[in-house]
């Protein structure tokens, strides 16, 4: 295995500041049967290697107007605080929930377990009675107009469709299929590994070393070497390696411009909308605040604009939704005592070659004005040391085309088809995995998409 930097996990990674330790890349784990999947491949205990608690909150959100409300893991006791907290009645959500696990159990098979690309993949009875149900799924529908059929309470609708931002997409124009999400999340839980999200990727690094992978660290590869429309090999500054077979985890993107120089190219799908992308302040505070748990969302006033500004006019709105996770909640050894580890992020348009010096210092003003505002405080007395993490940074450092998160968006009811296969046509023997191909970002994705790789090349 190639690696262009000196560690293994990409985007999952992690810094150290004044005491301070924050996770860097994705901060939500869920479906943590994924990775115990891989040890028990060889018949070992997950546990032996890999450690992780279940969150009894999932998130706690924020309005502007006081409105707190906290999502508990119990889908019972979700569904009795929400109706005291929102104008909604028990049956309308359980309706809901009950919808977005009946979407997730009739197209995971095919939407996400397996090749899209692949006749095959057609070829069951699952499939076919998945087709027959297709018009219940909302594809003919936005996710905001799906959850807008079944709540009246703007902030249950804006809660809802947050989820949109799950795969870098907008609740305003990703289909409603999409409203399969939640069940991703309140069935199976939120969880947090022991070590912080890097033990995910370290775990199985370690795991792989001692079942004899080789890694090759700091050893970028330059070209996939191809003949005769069959992969053969790679070639990096050190050497030519010569292979049957090989897999790309790079961004799609760049393994086509970088990589596949020589070779036909996707256009259309190079061309294809890309996820947003994220700014990202890591705040070393010096005081605790026991209203905010792991996971912390305070609302936009205007949902609707702030995606506009993501995906139209690529910038930053001036009233952000601003997401604040905190590891130190849980894991005390994550922040000074008396301190917490402040990861703040907020969404943010694709590196289009905006000034990001000037819309650092802006979205910094604007942020911090909105914690004041929400938890009536100052934050900005409490901030000891700071890190930042910018679209045009996430580019430069994961190689991801134009900072994307998620690859290309979810902005379409065919986005899910005309993602790149995990497969090419043209050159037999080369397979994509990772967050840019099928069937799209985020941990649980991205392993499943090793998954269909494996069984491809079986």
């Amino acid at each position: 295995m190639f690696e262009t930097n000196d560690y293994p996990g990409g985007k999952i990674h992690n810094l150290e500041s004044a005491g301070y330790r924050f996770d860097t890349g994705p901060s939500l784990f869920t479906m943590p049967h994924f990775v115990d999947e891989l040890f028990e491949l060889f018949d070992d205990n997950p546990a032996d290697y890999f450690r992780y608690k279940k969150k009894e909150t999932i998130c706690n959100y924020f309005w502007e107007d006081g409105t707190r409300f906290t999502v508990n893991a119990d889908r019972t006791t979700f569904i009795k605080e929400a109706t005291e907290t929102f104008d909604v009645e028990e049956i309308a959500l359980q309706k809901y929930l009950t919808n977005s696990q009946k979407k997730y159990d009739a197209t995971a098979h095919i939407f996400l377990e397996k090749s899209l690309h692949k006749v095959r993949s057609y070829m069951s009875m699952a499939t076919l009675k998945s087709l027959i149900k297709s018009a219940g799924l909302g594809i003919n529908n936005t996710l905001h107009q799906e959850n807008t059929l079944h709540f009246k309470d703007a902030k249950l609708v804006q809660l809802f469709d947050r989820y949109a931002t799950y795969n870098g997409s907008t609740p305003y124009q990703t289909p409603g299929i999409m409203s399969m999400i939640p069940h991703l999340e309140m069935h199976y839980g939120t969880f947090l590994p022991e070590g912080g999200m890097k033990s995910i990727s370290q775990s199985l690094y370690d795991y792989a070393v001692m079942k004899g992978v080789e890694f090759n660290f700091k050893e970028p590869v330059q070209k996939i070497k191809h003949k005769s429309g069959r992969a053969e090999g790679v070639i990096t500054a050190k050497g030519v390696y010569d292979s049957d077979i090989v897999v790309s985890n790079a961004d799609v993107f760049t393994s086509y411009q970088n990589l596949l120089k020589d070779s036909v190219q996707p256009i259309k799908i190079l061309e294809q909308e890309r996820s947003s992308s994220a700014l990202i302040f890591y705040w070393g505070v010096n005081r605790t605040f026991p209203e905010l748990d792991l996971h912390n969302i305070l609302f936009s006033e205007n949902y609707k604009e702030e995606f506009k500004h993501l995906f139209e006019t690529k910038d930053l709105i001036d009233d952000p939704t601003v997401y604040i996770n905190i590891t130190s909640k849980s894991d005390s050894s994550d922040a000074p005592k008396g301190g917490e580890n402040w990861f703040v992020m907020i969404n943010a348009p694709g590196n289009f070659g905006q000034d990001w010096d000037v819309l650092i210092k802006k979205a910094r003003t604007h942020i911090q004005q909105k914690i004041n505002r929400v938890l009536g405080i100052n934050i900005a007395t409490h901030i000891v040391t700071e890190e930042i993490l910018d679209p045009g940074t996430i580019e430069s450092k994961t190689s991801s085309h134009r900072g994307s998160l998620y690859g290309s968006s979810s902005n379409s009811k065919f986005s899910a088809f005309l993602r790149h296969p995990n497969f090419t046509s043209r050159l037999k023997g080369l397979y994509f995995c990772g967050g840019s191909v099928h069937p799209g970002g985020g941990i649980p994705l991205c392993l499943l998409s090793a998954k269909i790789v494996s069984d491809l090349i079986k």
